[in-house]
């Protein structure tokens, strides 16, 4: 029998890169501090997939070109950097659209436990939406708020919304380096 592997799911904008909001220009594109340090620390013990909701793609916004165009970038910044992500998962739909493949719904990462064999129990959701937070919750990983992003913006919505997360951190280092103390014990 196949082990099955644990995986990181990263949400993009605002975890990974900076997110102005409705990030898709080349000359927008940063990473996030720590972001290459932490992946880089997790790397050996875990597969990398970002799910992305991208709405401004419904709305018109920018296209997928746009998206592809500035998604390559990314992955190429973190090749560069020795890190490699299995697959991006990207909703297109806007909130409005009700589809099945917008966070917090698990239509995106379940795909991905079917392509790849992952222990959900051991794998771990990372964003600054409770979105993401609930995108864990709901497919039975652990999971990490981040404060980056628009993390403070939306923080208070975990507690109306009754979204716990299993840890939170003010940065994508110090997300990694917990990840890296739980997976020790």
């Amino acid at each position: 029998m196949m082990n099955k592997q644990k995986a990181i799911y990263l949400d993009r904008d605002g975890t990974l890169n900076f997110d102005p909001g409705y990030v898709h220009k080349l000359e927008d594109f940063k990473l996030l501090p720590g972001v290459i340090e932490g992946l880089q620390l997790l790397k050996e013990d875990y597969l990398f997939f970002i799910i992305t909701n991208q709405s401004g793609i419904g709305k018109g916004l920018y296209s997928w070109s746009d998206f592809t165009i500035f998604q390559g970038r990314l992955i190429t910044e973190l090749v560069d950097n020795g890190i490699q992500i299995e697959k991006t998962y990207v909703c297109p739909h806007t909130p409005e659209d009700n589809c099945e493949c917008r966070k917090p719904k698990t239509f995106n990462l379940d795909k991905s436990v079917r392509d790849y064999k992952i222990d959900l129990k051991n794998s771990w959701v990372i964003g600054d939406h409770p979105s993401d937070v609930a995108l864990g919750i709901n497919a039975g990983c652990r999971t990490i708020y981040l404060l980056t992003g628009h993390g403070r913006k939306h923080f208070d919505e975990l507690e109306t919304k009754k979204i716990t997360p299993t840890f939170i951190a003010e940065n994508f280092l110090t997300a990694a380096k917990h990840i890296l103390s739980k997976s020790k014990n």
